[in-house]
């Protein structure tokens, strides 16, 4: 009871100062906290625009990254086809200029072919033709084999067909012109009798 009495005693401007006091406190609160939403607001505001920057900046270089991989692609097929058509070509001019003295060559077996009375000058010409097949073995040309091959119309030419007791049927029997290669490429068919 005396609680009651004291409670009723106090002054009312007491209570008031009371009152004004511990709602002063509740503001002071509640603009403290809003003070730290606002902090937290301007650090979420300050995170998601660092996280939009960043996801700029990761999409700009998947898109850079992308141009680069397409740019060396094109560079290495660029670089692949140059080469591709310089081998073409050296090897184009090398055909040419083999297919061009192939009837010098034919020219020359002919004439050994034949005989002579100067042995000098058969050996002289016998080097000369020499001299022309190592020229041809540094080109890279070859002979393609012929007599008693299997006709094959990729690499032979036939010109005629023969009874042939010597080779089987639809194989090359007689020779009348070599035909030569170089690497895979083909300069001249062979020309060939074929057997019956």
């Amino acid at each position: 009871m005396e609680e009651n009495k004291d409670l009723q005693s106090t002054d009312p401007e007491t209570q008031e100062e009371a009152q004004e006091s511990s709602v002063d406190e509740l503001i002071e609160k509640a603009l403290e906290a809003a003070e730290d939403r606002s902090d937290e607001d301007d650090e979420v505001s300050e995170y998601n625009d660092t996280a939009s920057q960043i996801a700029d900046m990761e999409d700009a270089l998947a898109d850079s990254k992308e141009q680069y991989l397409r740019l060396m692609a094109e560079y290495d097929n660029f670089r692949k086809r140059t080469a591709r058509e310089k081998t073409e070509t050296y090897q184009n001019a090398s055909v040419k200029c083999v297919e061009s003295l192939l009837p010098v060559i034919d020219s020359f077996e002919r004439s050994l072919a034949f005989e002579c009375s100067d042995e000098n000058f058969k050996n002289g010409m016998s080097m000369i033709f020499g001299q022309l097949q190592e020229f041809l073995t540094k080109m890279n040309v070859t002979e393609i084999e012929a007599l008693g091959a299997e006709f094959d119309p990729n690499i032979h030419n036939a010109i005629q067909q023969a009874e042939s007791e010597e080779y089987a049927s639809g194989h090359v029997c007689q020779v009348f012109q070599k035909g030569y290669m170089l690497g895979d490429k083909l300069i001249r068919p062979a020309m060939v009798v074929v057997a019956l």
